[in-house]
C-alpha cells in the first residue's frame, strides 16, 4: 500500500473499464446476479482473449513479484524429492506447490494487500459513476412508460453498473404474464409475455405461488402451431434445466414428460405411422423431436447430481420417464398402419440408449429403475424383447439383399430427410438391444426374466434371449443406411450385438449366468458346424459374422468357467456327431481354415482375419495345460508353423516399391497385411510356450528363435501379450528359460543383453535423465527396489539347462583393466563383474562396490540352490576359493595370536553363501547363518571361517534316525515279499502294505531295510513283462572296460559332495568316493548302449549327461555304499517306466524317445511331469497357481529343479527316501502328486511371498520346512483316483511307438 500512488489508481481504473467493456455483452445476457458472477468466474475458459486483458497481465505480474521466488524454491524441493526416489507426475507437483503457496504467510499478506488496493479502486469508480447511475435510472423509468415489456431486459443490461442489486419477480407480475399467455390474447401480447418470462431468473419464477398454474399454461402453449412460440418455451425449459437446482428442474421435466405422454395418447395430433415413416424436415416432427431431445439431454445429465438430493425427486423423474416410454397405442390389425410410440422418437435422438446406461450405472438410481420396471412398467422390457424377436424374424424371412435394395431405393427417393418404417424399426431395434444388454449386466435386471411375449406359447428365458442375440450376429444383413454411411458400420446388427455380448463377457457373474451354458455355446458354434458340412448347402455366413463369433468365443475361453465349458461341455448329448465339445469343434474349424480346406472362403481378402480370429480362440485354449491336452490330436502347432513359413516366404518376395510408381500404395498395403499376418502367426506360436508341453511342440516347429525374437521386440515396446491375457511376458520367459534351446534363443534375440543393460543402469549408473540436486540415498535393502525386478528376471533365467548353455566351458574375461563405461552383455560378464571379484581392477570398476557385490552374492546364493549350477560354477571358476580368499582378506589382526573377522554386510553375505554351497542337508540337517545382524552385545554370534572344514555349528544334531533295522512291523512287511502267489496280486499286496506302513509308521521305511525292500520289489516287478516299459539289454562291460573312463569335473565334485553328505548321515564309509565313481562310470557305459547320436548346436546334447546323477547318488546312499547292489538295482530298474522320471540321465539322447524330442533337449520330466503339475495345481490349489502367474514365475521351473536333484537340500534324507520309494512302489505319477502336496503345504507362505514380490527366491532358497510325504498320503491317494488314468497314459506315450 505504501507504493500505491494516484497514477496507479487511474491505471487500474482504466484496466477495469477495459475488462468490463469487453465482457459487457456476456454479463447483460445473464438472467441473474449469480449467473453474472458465474460468467466472470469462468471467464478464463470462455474468453480466448482473457490473457490479453491489461488487468489480467497486472495481476499476473503482481503475483510473480510477490510469490515468484517462493514458488521456485518449492519446485526445487519437489525435484529433489523426485531424485531421491519419490516418483510423482507433473500434476502432483503442481498440486503440491499450489497448496504450500496458498498456506504460506506471504500469500496471505499478498491477498490482504491486493484486497485493500482493489477496494480503493472500486470505491473511487463507484463515486464517479453515481451521477451516471441516477441518469440511467431516470432514463429507464421513461423507457418503461413507453414500453413496459422492455423493463426486464433494461434492468438486466443495467446490472453491470449495480452489482449489489437483485431483481425479484413479484407475484403481481407473474399474474400479469399468466393473463397475457392466455390463448385468447393477441399473438404479440403472448410473445412479449413469454419474452419477459424467459428473461426473469427461473428460481424467482418457480418460487412464486402461481407456478403450478403457469406450468399448466406453458404445457398448453407447447402445442401452439407457431414454431417461434413453442421454441421460446423450450428455451425457458432449457435455461431452467441448466441453471436451477434439482427440485426445480424436476418440476419442469415431469411437466414436459406428462405433456408428451398426453400428446402421444391424444388422437387429435397427427403422429406419423410406421408405413409413412418420419420426415425430419416436417415442422411438426421438428418440434416434436426438439421436445424429445430436450428431455433426453436432461436424462443424460441428471444422474451426475441427483444423488445429492432427496430420493423422491429421482424417483419422480424415473417414473415420469418410464410412464412416457411405456405409452402404447391401440394397435391396428395391419402393422404398417401402426402409430409410432414415444420410444421410436427417443431411439431417433439416442439410438444406443445412453440415458439408460447412465441411469443403471449407480446403485442409487438403478434400484429405483429396476423396481419400477418390475412392478409397473415391465411392458417396456417386453416390447424391447419383442422388437428384437421381430427383427430376427424379418431377417430370417427376407433375404439380406432385398432388405438392402429396399433401403437404398427408399433412401434415394427421400434423400436423407426421411426415415422409412423399416429404418425406424431398425433404429428401435438397436435401442432395444442396447437397453436389454445393459439390463442383463445386473442381477436384479436378470431377475425380470423369463417374460411372456405375445403370439408365443413359451416364456422367453435368459438363455432364449442370448440365443436370439447370437443368431442376430450371423442371420442379420448389413445395416440399412441411416444418417450417413460413415456410421453404418457402428450400427450394424452384428457389431452391436457383439458389443453387448463383450460387455456381458467382461462381467464374470453375468457371463456365468447368461453365456456359460451349452445352449448358447451351441448357437455360437452353429455356423461353424454348417460350414464344416461340405455335403450340405451352407448358408452364406459373412466373414465379419464369423470374426464377431470368434471374438466372443475368445472372451469365453479366457475365463476359467468358460474354458471348462468349451473343453468338457455341459451335459452334452452323444446321440449325434455334434457331441464333440466346443473346443474340439473350434480346433477342427481352425485347422481347416489354416489348411485352406474350406472352399467357401477361397480367394477372400478377409480369410487371414478370419483365420487369426479363430486361432486366437484356440490360443486361449492351448495356452492352458488342460486345453493343450484336449487340442493335441489336431497338431495346430504344425499347421500354424506351416502357415507362418508360407507367409514368411511371401513377405520376402514382395518387391521393393519404386518411387513415383502407381503401385507403391498397393504394394505397401499388401506388404503391411502380410507382415501383420506373419506377426499374428508368430504370436500364436509363441503362446504354445505358456505350458511345458506346449514349449516342446513349439521347439518341434523349428520357430523357437523367431518367436522369442518377436517376444523380445514386443517386450521392448512394452506391448501386452493379448487383450484376454491378464499378465505380461514374464511367465513365458520363465518357461522358455527352463530349456536349453529356449535359453539360447533368449541370448540370440538380445533379451538377456537388454535385461543386463537395464540392470547395470539401475545398479551402477542410476537414471541419466534425472536432474541431480542431492546425492542419491544409500539403499537400505540389500537389493535396492530399483534392481529388484532385474534380479528376479535373472533368477528366472538361471536354471541349470540355461546356465550350462550360456556359461558351460567358457572362461571368465578376468581383464587387467575395466572401463567405467563397460556394460555386461551376457551371463559370463555378470559372473565376472559381480560374483568373482578376484582383482582390484574389478573392484575399482564398480561405482557402488558394496551394493553391486551384495547383488552378485545374492544372485550366486539363489543360483547355487540348483546343485548342478553350483557344481558347474565350482568346477569352472572355483567359487568357494574366491569367497574364502575374500574372507581371509577381511580378517583384522588384533595381536600376533588373535585375529578377528570384520563384520560387515559383505562378510556376512559371503559367510552365508559359503555355508550354503558347502553343506548338503534338509531343513533339520543343516543350519544356515542369517544375513541380518542381531541386537545386543554380540550382533553376529555365528562363526566365520576362511578355510575348511566348516565349523560344526552349522551341522544340526537333531536328525531322525535313518537306519532302523530291527522292528517287528518291518519284519511283517519283508515277509510279504517272500510270498509267491500270482505276480499281479503279489505286487498289489506289496503296494497296499507299503501304503499302510507309510501312514502308520513311516520312519520304519528307511536305511538298510529300505534298500532290501526296493531290491526285492523291483526284482519281482521286472519279472512281470507287463510291468516292464523298456526292453531288457545285456550289459557285459567289465571293470577293465570302464577303468580308463573319465568322469566330468561336475560329476567328480558331485561325488565328493555326496560322500560328505553320506558320512554325515553315517550311511557311507571311507573309500565310498571310488565306489560311487565306479557306479557312475558303469551307468554311463550302460546308458550309452541305449543312446543315439544327435547333431545339434546345443551343448547339453554333445556327449554325456551334462549334470551330476543325483538319483544314482541317492540310491548309492540308500544301498549304504554297496556298489554291486546299486548297479544291479539300476540295471533292473531301468526297465521300468518310473526310471524315465526319477533317473533323468536314463533318457539322455535316448533312442527310446522320438527324434524331434531328443533334438529339443527337453526331458520328459519337464514336458510330462511338470506339465501335469501345472495342470493339477490349477485345479487343486488355484490360489497358488495364480500366485505363480502374478509373480511371473512358473511352477514347472521349481519342480524341475526339485526333481532333478531328488529334493536334495529341500527335504531331509528320510523324506528323500520316502519320495523315491513312493514313486517306485506306487508309480511315476506320484512324482506329480508329491509336488502338488508340497504346494498345498506351502500355500500360505507362497501367498505371503507373492505379496512381498520374492516368491522365486523363497522357493529356491528355502527348504521345505515341516513337509513329510507321509502326512499327505491320503491326499495323494485322492489325487491318484482322480488323475491316474490320464497321467499314466501320457507318461507311457513318451516312447517311440512301434509300427
Amino acid at each position: 500500500m505504501a507504493h500505491f500512488s494516484g497514477e496507479d489508481e487511474e491505471m487500474l481504473q482504466a484496466m477495469l473499464r477495459q475488462l468490463f467493456q469487453s465482457v459487457k455483452e456476456k454479463i447483460t445476457g445473464a438472467p441473474s446476479l449469480e449467473s453474472a458472477e458465474e460468467i466472470l468466474l469462468r471467464l478464463e475458459k470462455t474468453d480466448e482473449n482473457f490473457h490479453n486483458y491489461e488487468f489480467v497481465k497486472y495481476l499476473r505480474q503482481y503475483i510473480c513479484n510477490t510469490l515468484g521466488s517462493m514458488i521456485e524454491e518449492e519446485m526445487e524441493k519437489c525435484t529433489s524429492d523426485q531424485n531421491q526416489g519419490e516418483e510423482s507426475g507433473y500434476d502432483t507437483v503442481v498440486q503440491h506447490v499450489t497448496k504450500r503457496t496458498q498456506d504460506s504467510k506471504e500469500y496471505k499478506e499478498m491477498m490482504h494487500s491486493l484486497k485493500n488496493i482493489m477496494m480503493v479502486v472500486v470505491e473511487s469508480m463507484i463515486n464517479k459513476f453515481e451521477d451516471d447511475e441516477v441518469r440511467s435510472q431516470e432514463r429507464q423509468k421513461k423507457i418503461q412508460k413507453e414500453k413496459s415489456s422492455s423493463y426486464c431486459t433494461d434492468n438486466c443490461s443495467d446490472s453491470d453498473s449495480s452489482f449489489n442489486q437483485s431483481y425479484k419477480f413479484c407475484q403481481g407480475k407473474l399474474q400479469l404474464i399468466l393473463d397475457q399467455l392466455d390463448p385468447g390474447q393477441p399473438k404479440e401480447v403472448r410473445y412479449e409475455a413469454l419474452q419477459t418470462l424467459c428473461s426473469a431468473p427461473p428460481s424467482d419464477v418457480l418460487n412464486c405461488e402461481n407456478w403450478t398454474t403457469l406450468c399448466e399454461k406453458l404445457t398448453v402453449s407447447l402445442s401452439d402451431p407457431d414454431p417461434v412460440f413453442s421454441d421460446r418455451i423450450l428455451k425457458f425449459y432449457a435455461q431452467t434445466f441448466t441453471l436451477s437446482p434439482l427440485h426445480i428442474t424436476k418440476e419442469i421435466y415431469t411437466s414436459l414428460a406428462k405433456y408428451l405422454e398426453l400428446y402421444f395418447l391424444s388422437r387429435e395430433n397427427h403422429i406419423p405411422t410406421l408405413s409413412i415413416g418420419v420426415d425430419i424436415s416436417s415442422p411438426n416432427v421438428i418440434r416434436l423431436l426438439k421436445k424429445v431431445r430436450l428431455l433426453n439431454e436432461y436424462q443424460k445429465e441428471v444422474p451426475s447430481f441427483w444423488i445429492r438430493h432427496p430420493e423422491k425427486y429421482m424417483e419422480e423423474i424415473v417414473e415420469s420417464t418410464l410412464s412416457l416410454l411405456s405409452v402404447k397405442h391401440d394397435q391396428s390389425h395391419l402393422v404398417s398402419q401402426k402409430i409410432l410410440d414415444p420410444i421410436y422418437f427417443f431411439a431417433l435422438v439416442d439410438t444406443k440408449a445412453v440415458w439408460f446406461k447412465k441411469w443403471m450405472h449407480a446403485y442409487y438410481s438403478r434400484t429405483a429403475v429396476l423396481r419400477l420396471l418390475e412392478k409397473k412398467y415391465k411392458s417396456m422390457i417386453v416390447t424391447a424383447v419383442q422388437q428384437c424377436v421381430q427383427y430376427l424374424e424379418s431377417c430370417e424371412t427376407m433375404k439380406g439383399d432385398e432388405i438392402l435394395e429396399h433401403s437404398k431405393h427408399h433412401g434415394n427417393k427421400q434423400k436423407i430427410f426421411c426415415y422409412s418404417g423399416q429404418e425406424l424399426q431398425y433404429i428401435y431395434f438397436i435401442h432395444s438391444l442396447c437397453l436389454l444388454g445393459r439390463l442383463l449386466i445386473y442381477k436384479q435386471g436378470r431377475k425380470l426374466f423369463p417374460i411372456k411375449l405375445k403370439n408365443r406359447k413359451d416364456s422367453m428365458s435368459l438363455t432364449d434371449l442370448l440365443v436370439l442375440f447370437t443368431q442376430l450376429i450371423y442371420y442379420s444383413p448389413s445395416c440399412p443406411k441411416m444418417t450417413s454411411s460413415a456410421h453404418s458400420e457402428n450400427y450394424s446388427p452384428a457389431s452391436m450385438v457383439t458389443e453387448v455380448l463383450r460387455i456381458l463377457c467382461d462381467q464374470k457373474e453375468c457371463a456365468i449366468e447368461c453365456l456359460y451354458n451349452s445352449t448358447v455355446i451351441e448357437t455360437l458354434l452353429q455356423p461353424i458346424h454348417n460350414l464344416m458340412k461340405e455335403n450340405e448347402a451352407t448358408p452364406n455366413f459373412s466373414e465379419t459374422a464369423l470374426i464377431h463369433i470368434a471374438d466372443i468365443l475368445a472372451r469365453i475361453a479366457s475365463v476359467e468357467e468358460g474354458l471348462i465349458l468349451l473343453l468338457y461341455g455341459e451335459n452334452m448329448s452323444s446321440s449325434e456327431e455334434e457331441s464333440l465339445t466346443g473346443a474340439h469343434i473350434i480346433a477342427q474349424f481352425s485347422k481347416k481354415l489354416l489348411d485352406e480346406d474350406i472352399s467357401i472362403f477361397s480367394g477372400s481378402d478377409m480369410l487371414p482375419v478370419v483365420k487369426g480370429a479363430f486361432i486366437s480362440v484356440c490360443r486361449q485354449i492351448y495356452g492352458t495345460c488342460e486345453g493343450l491336452q484336449a487340442l493335441l490330436p489336431y497338431s495346430l502347432h504344425a499347421s500354424i508353423a506351416k502357415a507362418w513359413k508360407k507367409t514368411s516366404f511371401l513377405s520376402e518376395r514382395i518387391p521393393t516399391p519404386v518411387e513415383g510408381s502407381d503401385s507403391v500404395s498397393s504394394v505397401s498395403q499388401e506388404s503391411q497385411n502380410i507382415m501383420a499376418w506373419e506377426e499374428d502367426l508368430l504370436d500364436d506360436l509363441l503362446n504354445f510356450a505358456a505350458t511345458p508341453k506346449g514349449l516342446l511342440l513349439l521347439q518341434r516347429t523349428g520357430a523357437i528363435n523367431e518367436c522369442v525374437t518377436f517376444m523380445f521386440n514386443r517386450y521392448a515396446k512394452k506391448l501386452q501379450i493379448s487383450r484376454q491375457k491378464k499378465f505380461g511376458y514374464g511367465v513365458l520367459v520363465t518357461q522358455v528359460a527352463s530349456t536349453a534351446a529356449g535359453a539360447v534363443a533368449l541370448q540370440n534375440s538380445g533379451f538377456i543383453n537388454a535385461l543386463l543393460t537395464e540392470l547395470w543402469s539401475n545398479l551402477e549408473c542410476g537414471r541419466d535423465d534425472v536432474r541431480v540436486i542431492h546425492p542419491k540415498s544409500t539403499p537400505v535393502d540389500p537389493i535396492d527396489r530399483s534392481c529388484q525386478k532385474s534380479f528376479l528376471a535373472l533368477v528366472n533365467l538361471l536354471l541349470y539347462p540355461a546356465v550350462y548353455e550360456l556359461v558351460g566351458s567358457q572362461e571368465l574375461p578376468n581383464k587387467k583393466e575395466y572401463s567405467l563405461r563397460e556394460v555386461p552383455t551376457c551371463i559370463i560378464d555378470i559372473i565376472d563383474r559381480l560374483i568373482i571379484l578376484n582383482s582390484e581392477a574389478k573392484i575399482r570398476s564398480l561405482f557402488n562396490y558394496e551394493q553391486s557385490y551384495i547383488f552378485g552374492l545374492r544372485l550366486l546364493s539363489v543360483a547355487c540352490c540348483d546343485l548342478d549350477t553350483l557344481l558347474l560354477l565350482e568346477a569352472q571358476y572355483q567359487v568357494s576359493k574366491v569367497l574364502l580368499r575374500a574372507q581371509e582378506e577381511n580378517i583384522l589382526e588384533i595381536s600376533e595370536s588373535h585375529r578377528e573377522f570384520i563384520i560387515d554386510g559383505l562378510s556376512v553375505e559371503r559367510n552365508h553363501v559359503l555355508v550354503r554351497i558347502n553343506l548338503i542337508g534338509g531343513p533339520l540337517e543343516r543350519v544356515l547363518p542369517p544375513r541380518m545382524l542381531e541386537k545386543g552385545d554380540d550382533p553376529y554370534p555365528w562363526p566365520m571361517f576362511s578355510s575348511y572344514p566348516l565349523p560344526h555349528r552349522y551341522r544340526s544334531e537333531v536328525t531322525r534316525n535313518a537306519d532302523i533295522k530291527h522292528d517287528s512291523d518291518l519284519g511283517k512287511l519283508l515277509l510279504r515279499f517272500k510270498m509267491s502267489d500270482k505276480q499281479a496280486e503279489w505286487i498289489e499286496n506289496c503296494r497296499r502294505q507299503f501304503c499302510k506302513m507309510m501312514k502308520a509308521k513311516p520312519d520304519v521305511i528307511s536305511g538298510g531295510a529300505l534298500s532290501e525292500l526296493l531290491e526285492k520289489f523291483v526284482f519281482y516287478l521286472t519279472e512281470n513283462p507287463s510291468e516292464c516299459y523298456f526292453p531288457s539289454l545285456e550289459y557285459t562291460a567289465t571293470d577293465a572296460n570302464v577303468k580308463n573312463e573319465s568322469l566330468s569335473s561336475v560329476q567328480q565334485l558331485g561325488i565328493k559332495m555326496t560322500v560328505r553328505y553320506g558320512k554325515f548321515l553315517k550311511l557311507l564309509k571311507d573309500g565310498a568316493e571310488n565306489d560311487l565313481a565306479w557306479v557312475l562310470k558303469h551307468c554311463e557305459r550302460f546308458l550309452k548302449q541305449q543312446q543315439t547320436p544327435v547333431k545339434s548346436s546345443l551343448l547339453c546334447l554333445q556327449g554325456n549327461y551334462a549334470g551330476h546323477d543325483w538319483f544314482v547318488s541317492s540310491l548309492f546312499m540308500i544301498m549304504l555304499g554297496n556298489k554291486e547292489k546299486t548297479l544291479q538295482f539300476l540295471q533292473q530298474f531301468s526297465r521300468l517306466l518310473t526310471s524315465a522320471f526319477l533317473w533323468l540321465p536314463r533318457l539322455h539322447i535316448s533312442r527310446y524317445l522320438p527324434g524331434d524330442t531328443v533334438e529339443s533337449g527337453i526331458h520328459p520330466v519337464y514336458f510330462c511331469s511338470a506339465h501335469y503339475i501345472e495342470m493339477l495345481l490349477k485345479a487343486e490349489v488355484p490360489l497358488v497357481f495364480s500366485a505363480f502367474h502374478m509373480s511371473d514365475f512358473a511352477p514347472s521351473q521349481i519342480c524341475l529343479q526339485w526333481i532333478t536333484q531328488c529334493f536334495w537340500n529341500y527335504l531331509d534324507w528320510i523324506e528323500i527316501c520316502h519320495y523315491i520309494a513312493t514313486c517306485i512302489f506306487l508309480g511315476p505319477d506320484y512324482q506329480v502328486y508329491i509336488c502338488i502336496a508340497i504346494f498345498k503345504h506351502l500355500q500360505q507362505e507362497i501367498l505371503q511371498h507373492t505379496q512381498t514380490q520374492d516368491l522365486q527366491v523363497f522357493l529356491k532358497e528355502e527348504a521345505l520346512h515341516g513337509f513329510r510325504v507321509s502326512d499327505y498320503f491320503e491326499y495323494m491317494e485322492i489325487l491318484e483316483q482322480n488323475y491316474r488314468p490320464v497321467l499314466l497314459r501320457d507318461m507311457r506315450n513318451i516312447r517311440v511307438q512301434s509300427t
